[in-house]
């Protein structure tokens, strides 16, 4: 019979750690971790004090619930990797924009993109005020964190489409010396920003919810970490499209930033279909989510 470290016995200063006793059978390979060998017991057997050596079958557990949550956690990151790249694009758009508003003041075209945030807080008003009680009077219960997440997902895309479409009409106008409004950023901006309050309050629900308690005053940075990257993989995926394409040059009235987004919405739809799939295979750790 096979016999799992739980915790502290004897005379080892281990802090005991009770439930379970035995590992699940969901990763199975993982409990190798917890088992008790013969190089682990002393000559009177007790657990040697190696930290390194043998693992409890909670930390295997808690170990399991990190891996199962990484795929969703990645396909978070190639959500928030499009917003970026539109943040830094939206600026390059606003500068050769007509950006007066009334005859005595100019937009400053690195402000365009706060456009996302005052949505943000203004949707975030509505949908916990309006929507969410709506749903729950509908459907007898709240949307879990994953739906919420996938909402955010479906308008991240939506929202690249319309800046494609608005960037094209841009092009059209610009060949013809026309210089175009900048608020036609704003539908895009607002979409993108409505998308970011299903899915960031989404995510910060799922990781507190589903990280080991262990480690749940860290979930939270899971949300910072995934941004960090995403900015860092905009940043290459612009340089890699400046090297291969022309579809950025230093005037982008001679480029084709269109078709820049419409690769974000290829992108984001194909990292849709994968969250699809990691969320729809996901068991909540709780049954009351």
């Amino acid at each position: 019979m096979e016999d799992y470290y739980t915790g502290a016995t004897g005379y080892d200063d281990i802090v005991q750690i009770l439930p379970p006793t035995k590992p699940g059978k969901r990763l199975r390979f993982f409990n190798r971790a917890a088992l008790i060998t013969d190089a682990d017991l002393n000559s009177d057997n007790t657990i040697k004090k190696s930290s390194w050596r043998l693992c409890t079958v909670q930390q295997v557990e808690d170990f399991k619930k990190i891996i199962g949550i990484l795929p969703l956690w990645t396909s978070s990151i190639f959500l928030a990797t499009p917003i970026a790249i539109q943040s830094s694009l939206t600026v390059l758009q606003a500068l050769v924009m007509d950006r007066s508003l009334g005859s005595h003041f100019k937009i400053p075209a690195g402000s365009v993109s706060v456009i996302i945030l005052i949505s943000t807080a203004i949707f975030l008003t509505f949908l916990d005020r309006v929507i969410l009680p709506g749903w729950h009077k509908v459907t007898g219960k709240s949307p879990t964190p994953l739906q919420r997440i996938g909402v955010g997902h479906v308008l991240n895309v939506l929202g690249m489409v319309v800046s494609a479409l608005v960037e094209s009409k841009r092009l059209k106008l610009g060949h013809e010396h026309v210089s175009m409004s900048v608020l036609w950023l704003f539908p895009q901006l607002v979409l993108v920003g409505v998308g970011e309050a299903f899915h960031f309050p989404g995510q910060v629900t799922f990781y507190y919810q589903q990280f080991p308690q262990s480690l749940r005053s860290t979930s939270t940075a899971m949300i910072s970490t995934l941004i960090g990257i995403a900015f860092y993989l905009s940043t290459a995926l612009i340089d890699q499209v400046r090297r291969c394409t022309e579809w950025l040059p230093d005037d982008i009235n001679h480029g084709k930033v269109d078709n820049v987004y419409w690769m974000c919405v290829l992108f984001g739809g194909i990292n849709f279909v994968y969250y699809l799939i990691c969320s729809i295979s996901y068991k909540y750790e709780y049954e009351n989510v």
